[in-house]
């Protein structure tokens, strides 16, 4: 799955547009490395997402393509430091 979907599916992003605006800009990264909104995510990577000096980290324990609100949580975990 692309990663800018990913992140609009899992809800960890409002809209993908945005999304993929975070992508272009460096905000997010897969596995430590800068990613672009295309990249392809896997169950067991780890997306880095910088908000405004706001890091949240990440780790994907599924992927799916329709989600109901209530479990888009449970796509992924977070990852303590």
């Amino acid at each position: 799955m692309r990663l800018d979907k990913f992140l609009k599916t899992s809800r960890l992003v409002k809209r993908r547009t945005v999304a993929k605006e975070m992508c272009d800009a460096g905000r997010v990264s897969v596995n430590y490395r800068p990613a672009k909104a295309g990249a392809e995510v896997q169950v067991g990577d780890i997306i880095t997402i910088n908000r405004a000096g706001r890091v949240t980290e990440v780790e994907i324990l599924e992927i799916r393509e329709n989600v109901p609100a209530p479990q888009a949580s449970d796509m992924y975990r977070l990852v303590e430091k």
